[in-house]
C-alpha cells in the first residue's frame, strides 16, 4: 500500500474555486492509477474522478464533468483536483486513492479497485 496525504481543503462560497492536491510517498508513483472519491456522512463514498498512471485518460462524475480536473505531476508524486464553480452540493471529504495498474491507460472509476486511501479533506461550500 501507498501512503497518501491530501490537502488544500476548506470552506468556501458557492461559485468559487479550490485545488486539492495528494502526496504520494511511493518512489515508483508513475506505475499507480489515481482517484479522488467524496464522501458525505451518511452517505456512500461517491466516484469523483480518475486518471491513469501516464495522466493520459481521465475520468469523472457527470456531477463534476466540466467544472473538476484531475491531473498529476510524475516528477513530484502528486495528484490534483482543481475544482471550479463550486456548488453546495459538492461539500464532502475529499479522499486521494491509488492503486498499482498493470495498464499505463486506463482510469479506474469504481472504489473497489483502489487499494491506498488518504485521511480525507474536508471541502465545505455554503450557498
Amino acid at each position: 500500500q501507498v501512503q497518501l496525504v491530501e490537502s488544500g481543503g476548506g470552506m468556501v462560497q458557492a461559485g468559487a474555486s479550490l485545488t486539492l492536491s495528494c502526496s504520494a510517498d511511493e518512489r515508483t508513483f508513475e506505475t499507480l492509477a489515481m482517484g479522488w472519491f467524496r464522501q458525505v456522512p451518511g452517505q456512500e463514498r461517491e466516484f469523483v474522478a480518475s486518471i491513469s498512471r501516464i495522466g493520459a485518460f481521465t475520468a469523472y462524475a457527470d456531477s463534476v464533468k466540466d467544472r473538476f480536473t484531475i491531473s498529476r505531476d510524475n516528477a513530484e508524486n502528486t495528484l490534483h483536483l482543481q475544482m471550479n464553480n463550486l456548488k453546495p452540493e459538492d461539500t464532502a471529504a475529499y479522499y486521494c486513492a491509488a492503486r498499482t495498474a498493470p495498464r499505463i491507460y486506463t482510469p479506474y472509476e469504481s472504489e473497489y479497485a483502489y487499494d491506498s486511501w488518504g485521511q480525507g479533506t474536508q471541502v465545505t461550500v455554503s450557498s
